[in-house]
């Protein structure tokens, strides 16, 4: 099966969550600096989730454009994916509403680790759909930055509950880890194509 749809609609998906996410977002009921104080747990945890999507996005595009076609069992992991991402204004506002608590903080990490685990199931998917020797095999290799992603969440989720201050730099890590594109499929494919 071709791609587009399923990239269209992934799309639409994402910059739909994004949407509700801004949406969230309270206007201050003042003028001055101690009318925003209150709103910047809201407004930081925003701009992780944000940034957090966007790396999703971006690494998504990147997967897709590695994959030539689709099957069902594709279809199904990117809805996979797309549900947990779905969850992330939930958990974002829960989080920043109270100021980076306990268990909102590790809800938080909860939905995070779930769509990492998405999204691996839906690159070992594409993998499986386009042999071990494709192009995104050899990409992704033993994906070590994506196992360690998975291991900084469980540590996270567990350390919310220890002192919540821990799990949210962990958080911030990871985002730090994949600010910069996955530039193995890059390279995979500039590779490919000389």
């Amino acid at each position: 099966m071709p791609k587009g749809r399923l990239e269209a609609f992934s799309d639409g998906v994402i910059a739909v969550v994004i949407t509700i996410m801004v949406l969230e977002l309270k206007v201050p009921e003042g003028t001055d600096w101690a009318a925003v104080a209150p709103l910047l747990p809201v407004f930081l945890t925003y701009v992780l989730s944000f940034v957090m999507l966007g790396i999703y996005w971006n690494n998504h595009h990147h997967l897709l454009h590695a994959a030539d076609r689709t099957n069902g069992k594709i279809l199904w992991a990117n809805l996979h994916l797309l549900f947990w991402l779905s969850l992330l204004p939930f958990a974002t506002g829960w989080m920043g509403e109270n100021h980076f608590a306990p268990l909102p903080t590790a809800i938080y990490g909860v939905d995070l680790l779930m769509a990492a685990i998405a999204y691996t199931v839906l690159q070992n998917a594409i993998v499986a759909e386009h042999g071990p020797h494709s192009r995104l095999a050899a990409a992704v290799g033993r994906d070590g930055k994506g196992k360690l992603s998975l291991a900084l969440y469980v540590a996270a989720i567990a350390l919310a509950f220890v002192n919540q201050w821990i799990s949210d730099v962990l958080y911030v890590c990871v985002v730090l880890m994949w600010l910069v594109p996955d530039r193995r499929i890059e390279a995979a494919l500039r590779a490919d194509r000389v």
